[in-house]
């Protein structure tokens, strides 16, 4: 991953990926590429229903499912890594109570991901 600017708590703006406040998401300069893996993935699940409506046999389609549940937590992953790099790695910079606020957060984000 390379070092990307550091984000802000506010909502999005809409089609690009900074906050209200302007500053700019972790995942920012990598948003092409993660389209394109979750248009990848998209195809996967597509599939999935393609396989279901062909009647194929129950056991090849969770396999399907199982590689498309792999791509989402490799996805995810990723993802988190990058928040952690920058969003985490931004408030440990700033000092004072938004690292906890941070750290909190992530923490939350990797236990909804442990339950999946």
């Amino acid at each position: 991953m390379t070092a990307i600017q550091a984000e802000g708590s506010g909502a999005t703006t809409g089609a690009d990926s900074t906050t209200a406040a302007g500053a700019v998401h972790g995942y920012h300069h990598q948003k092409d590429e993660h389209l394109k893996r979750l248009r990848r993935i998209e195809g996967q699940i597509r599939g999935l229903q393609r396989l279901v409506d062909e009647d194929v046999y129950c056991i090849d389609i969770l396999t399907q499912v199982s590689a498309s549940t792999k791509a989402l937590q490799s996805f995810a992953l990723q993802l988190l890594e990058e928040h952690l790099r920058h969003c985490v790695a931004d408030a440990a910079l700033k000092g004072g109570g938004e690292i906890d606020a941070k750290v909190e957060e992530a923490t939350k984000a990797i236990a909804r991901l442990l339950r999946t």
